[in-house]
């Protein structure tokens, strides 16, 4: 329970950072950003382990959090060109 908590939080981070970094996306409302987020947690950090596995046993993974960043950016590039 507490780790989907902690995925929540993490992706809700995350999409406040993508939607900073990204010219004209303040128009989100915070549940779209939080989705944003998740969504792009799910799919960067997925291909940042793929790429680079974390230590076992690591509480803390860099790759995973920058993949998760990088995620949410191109979900919101999408997000924009399908709109």
């Amino acid at each position: 329970m507490l780790h989907i908590l902690w995925s929540l939080v993490v992706g809700f981070v995350v999409g406040l950072v993508a939607r900073m970094l990204v010219p004209g996306a303040d128009q989100m409302g915070l549940f779209a950003t939080s989705l944003l987020g998740i969504g792009g947690s799910i799919v960067g950090g997925a291909i940042a382990r793929l790429i680079n596995p974390p230590e076992p046993g690591a509480p803390f993974h860099a790759a995973g959090i920058l993949g998760s960043v990088v995620g949410a950016i191109l979900l919101l590039f999408l997000a924009r060109t399908m709109h």
